[in-house]
């Protein structure tokens, strides 16, 4: 089948005199996770992670993506033809290496220029004018040859109301504004869905676990507009669009809107977001201020009000989590158990949840071997039965009202080897060293992932993705632009200085193909200590509360210090989450949170 769709692809490129047709993971708004319309990768190549770019000439095919996702990818381009390319690792070239190389004099490079982003496709524009060759970016041709392609996703959108976005749009409007007039700019191109979402405090369902409404925006002096699908918004949504002043369009008419724009005008825009075809079509004499979305870190410094139910969520969550892991440890052996139906339960503790709304993301439910692979995801074909010994890892979340969770604990189901055992308190050490942290203002997570790499890296140990990412509040998982890494990596956009009120993952791991994966994984708030003559410090909140598996831990490895930060850690889960258990669970939790 994907030898087949190979040849139809080059069949149609033959057809154009397209040398290098590009085909990355993208919607149009150069969104993480898109909808299934989008899934243009998968259908071309059968690979199903998230992160890819497949580029196809006359005679090869390639696929780029991450560590996350080189065991997986190994496995679904067997016999395809289409070669794997493992981004970052030794010898390997990027996209844009290999375009370069295998382009001829006069050549032509193709994609669909919605799906490919400017800063993107200026790169690539640059490659062939080298070759003086030409793109080709107004057609999708992977769309042609998708005979039963999904439709697009027009789901309604509803409004988030203030007790939980702590802030009105109108307020946000003129947060941007003020920022616009600081950078002397007429307009704001704005294409990033969860900016937008956050920006007009409205939730959407048109992409899986991603609750955005698929749309793009230009913000004026006075006015703004809105470009979104008919039906999408309802008479409230609509009435408070008008009362802020923003005009709603339909939303593939953004290109023909912005080619109106005054030739003299100065748009403030975000490059590596806006899609190439929209900028292509700006007037030549526009001025462009290619900046990071000011959306970006006011969305990712949540208010007092937004931290409050972040707190209450994380609650709920951990509770449907505690639930979970109780029925887990105590049944597993007495009951039969699989990835799926584990899975499966903890889902259904979850939607108990009041004000909770649906899964933050598709759960990952790993056992032994399967953990290793980072965002496994199980199948009917590829689903393992869970046996009372080894592994099991979970890193799951929800969306509610009140906020969104992600959280990753790795249980022992019985019996583990000395060596699972060590990982595993390697693992446990890293990810207290990193959440106990006090720095001064100023550091980003790159002066502070050796916390978190330093016991793993002192014994020849690593894990090939980021140590942590920033969360949006019932938006997408994966939020810039903070986070946890050892080395800038442009396009993740998680370098930036950590702010009161972010919102971070803390999550290292150890992951042996073949043998396990573990991964434990808490959300930190960001908070103010102590200022002193030296400058402000800053700390961080844990607000993730459930059990870290005492079965699995090695103490004699542990320093007293990191003993007293999980003692305590464990003395927070058990206040904050048995007063909503069962006495049996209390018991139980009670145990699973003692003092070591």
């Amino acid at each position: 089948m994907i030898k087949q769709r190979l040849e139809a692809l080059r069949q149609l490129m033959q057809e154009r005199n397209i040398d290098i047709y590009i085909v990355p993971t993208s919607d149009f708004h150069e969104s993480e996770y898109v909808g299934d319309y989008f899934k243009a990768r998968m259908f071309l190549t059968g690979f199903t992670g998230s992160a890819g770019t497949a580029v196809v000439t006359k005679t090869e095919a390639g696929l780029w993506t991450d560590g996350r996702y080189f065991i997986q990818a190994a496995n679904q381009l067997e016999g395809s033809t289409i070669e794997l390319y493992k981004m970052g690792e030794e010898n390997v070239p990027t996209v844009s290496e290999f375009i370069k190389e295998k382009l001829q004099e006069g050549g032509c490079v193709g994609f669909d220029g919605r799906v490919i982003n400017t800063t993107l496709g200026e790169n690539f524009l640059s490659i062939v004018k080298e070759k003086n060759g030409c793109l080709k970016v107004d057609e999708d041709l992977v769309g042609m040859i998708w005979k039963d392609r999904p439709a697009l996703s027009k789901q309604p959108a509803y409004a988030l109301d203030i007790k939980y976005s702590g802030k009105s749009s109108a307020e946000k409007l003129l947060d941007v504004r003020s920022q616009m007039e600081q950078e002397g700019v007429d307009y704001h191109i704005l294409t990033s869905l969860d900016d937008i979402a956050w920006l007009f405090n409205i939730r959407g369902n048109d992409a899986k676990h991603f609750p955005i409404v698929l749309s793009f925006v230009v913000i004026g002096k006075q006015d703004a507009h809105f470009f979104v699908q008919e039906g999408v918004l309802n008479e409230a949504i609509c009435l408070e669009m008008k009362k802020n002043k923003v005009q709603i369009h339909k939303y593939e008419e953004i290109y023909e809107f912005v080619g109106h724009i005054e030739e003299n005008a100065k748009v403030l825009l975000a490059k590596g977001k806006v899609n190439f075809r929209i900028v292509s079509n700006l007037p030549k004499t526009v001025t462009i201020i290619d900046k990071l979305n000011p959306t970006t870190p006011m969305k990712a410094i949540k208010n007092s009000v937004e931290l409050d139910n972040i707190r209450k969520a994380h609650i709920k969550d951990g509770v449907a989590f505690t639930k979970f892991m109780y029925w887990l440890k105590t049944n597993i052996g007495k009951i039969p158990m699989t990835e799926i139906t584990a899975s499966d339960y903890l889902e259904k503790r979850r939607e108990e949840q009041a004000g909770f709304i649906d899964l933050s993301f598709d759960t990952i439910c790993a056992y032994e071997a399967n953990g290793a692979m980072m965002h496994y995801s199980a199948t009917e074909e590829s689903c393992a039965v869970l046996e009372p010994k080894g592994f099991l890892l979970v890193d799951s979340g929800g969306h509610y009202f009140e906020g969104s969770t992600d959280i990753t604990r790795t249980m022992a189901l019985g019996p583990i080897t000395e060596k699972q055992r060590y990982h595993f308190t390697l693992v446990l050490r890293s990810n207290l060293n990193l959440a106990s942290a006090k720095f001064l203002h100023g550091c980003c997570g790159q002066n502070l992932d050796i916390l978190s790499r330093g016991p793993l890296w002192e014994v020849g140990l690593d894990y090939r993705c980021g140590t942590g990412h920033g969360v949006g509040y019932l938006l997408n998982i994966h939020e810039a632009p903070n986070g946890f890494r050892w080395k800038i990596v442009p396009e993740r956009n998680d370098s930036a200085v950590l702010e009161e009120g972010m919102v971070t993952t803390d999550e290292p791991g150890v992951y042996l193909e073949g043998e396990y994966g573990i991964r434990t994984e808490n959300e930190l708030i960001c908070k103010k200590a102590e200022k002193t003559e030296y400058g402000q410090f800053m700390e961080f909140e844990p607000v993730t509360y459930a059990p870290i598996d005492l079965d699995a831990i090695d103490p004699t490895i542990m320093t007293e210090r990191e003993k007293d930060i999980l003692n305590n850690y464990h003395k927070m889960v058990f206040e904050k989450l048995s007063p909503y258990l069962t006495s049996d669970e209390v018991e139980w939790l009670r145990n699973y949170t003692r003092e070591i």
